[in-house]
C-alpha cells in the first residue's frame, strides 16, 4: 500500500512535538516527571496507530497483543543503555547505545518466539517492571540543572532521531508479522532520543535519574496497549485511540497519587 505523504507529514510533526515537549518537562519540571512521562503511551501510540491507518486495524490489534510483552525489551534497552553510560559526551552516548540495542534485540528475539495473549504478555512486563524497579532503586536521583537553549544541531537530532524511529518501525510492519511489528511498537520512540539529548548536555547521571523512574511509568503503557488490542478492532482507530489514552492517564495520574502518598506516610515514620 502506498503511503499517502500527509500521512508522513504527520508522523514527522508528532515525533518531533512529543520528544522536544519531554525535553522541555525534564529541564523545568524534573528527571523524575520526564522519566514517568517518558513511560506514557508516545512513541507506542503513533507506531500503533499509523500501523492501523497503513496496514489495517486488525493487523494493529494483533500487534498490541506482542506489544504487551514487548514492553519488557523496552525496560532491556534502558538497562543496557545505563550499563553503557558510564562517560558523558558522545563517546557515552555510542557506548550506552550500542549495549542498549544489543539487550533490545537479544529480549526481543526470545519474545517474538512466544505466542503470547493478552493476559501473559502483560504479566510479562508486569514482572519486568517490578525487577527492574528493585534494580534501579539505590539510582540516584538528580537536578537537571540549569535550563539551555535549544540550538539547531539539537532540533535536528531530536528530529531525526524520533521521525526515522518511527518510519522504520511503520515502514517494517508492512513486511513482518504482527509478533515483530507488536515488539517493535513497543521500542522506546520518544525515550531513547530523549535520553540521547539528555546524555550529551546534561551528563549520564541525569540520564540515569530519568531511567529510575522509567519502569514505574509502564504501567500506563500496559494500560493503553491492553486497550488498543480490544478496540481498535471493534470500535476504529480513533475511537480506540481515545479509549486508550483516558485508560493511561487514570492509571498516570493513579501512580502519581500513590508515590505522593508512600512519599509522605515516609515522611511521616521518620
Amino acid at each position: 500500500m502506498d503511503v499517502p505523504l500527509s500521512w508522513q507529514l504527520a508522523k514527522l510533526v508528532i515525533s518531533i512535538g512529543i520528544v522536544l515537549g519531554l525535553s522541555l518537562v525534564a529541564e523545568r519540571v524534573s528527571a523524575r516527571m520526564a522519566g514517568m512521562l517518558a513511560g506514557y503511551p508516545l512513541g507506542t501510540a503513533i507506531a500503533l496507530y499509523f500501523i492501523g491507518l497503513e496496514i489495517s486495524p486488525a493487523f494493529a490489534t494483533e500487534s498490541a497483543v506482542h506489544t504487551l510483552a514487548g514492553f519488557s525489551a523496552t525496560l532491556a534497552l534502558s538497562g543496557g543503555y545505563l550499563l553503557g553510560a558510564r562517560r558523558d559526551g558522545l563517546p557515552g552516548v555510542l557506548s550506552a547505545t550500542a549495549l542498549g540495542i544489543l539487550a533490545w534485540l537479544l529480549t526481543s528475539l526470545v519474545l517474538t518466539s512466544i505466542d503470547f495473549t493478552r493476559i501473559t504478555g502483560t504479566l510479562t512486563t508486569f514482572v519486568a517492571i517490578l525487577i527492574f524497579v528493585r534494580l534501579y532503586r539505590r539510582v540516584p536521583d538528580v537536578a537537571v540543572g540549569a535550563r539551555r537553549s535549544l540550538s539547531w544541531p539539537a532540533l535536528v537530532l531530536r528530529s531525526g532521531l524520533a521521525a526515522g524511529i518511527i518510519f522504520v518501525i511503520t515502514g517494517l510492519a508492512h513486511v513482518l508479522p504482527p509478533a515483530w511489528a507488536g515488539v517493535m511498537a513497543a521500542f522506546p520512540v520518544t525515550m531513547y532520543p530523549f535520553l540521547v539529548i539528555l546524555h550529551l548536555t546534561h551528563g549520564r547521571a541525569t540520564v540515569a535519574a530519568v531511567i529510575k523512574h522509567y519502569p514505574a511509568g509502564l504501567g500506563s503503557l500496559l494500560c493503553y496497549a491492553l486497550c488498543i488490542s480490544l478496540t481498535y478492532d471493534s470500535l476504529g482507530l480513533n475511537m480506540g485511540t481515545f479509549i486508550g489514552f483516558g485508560v493511561a492517564t487514570l492509571w498516570l495520574v493513579g501512580w502519581m497519587r500513590v508515590q505522593v502518598w508512600l512519599r509522605a506516610r515516609s515522611v511521616a515514620l521518620a
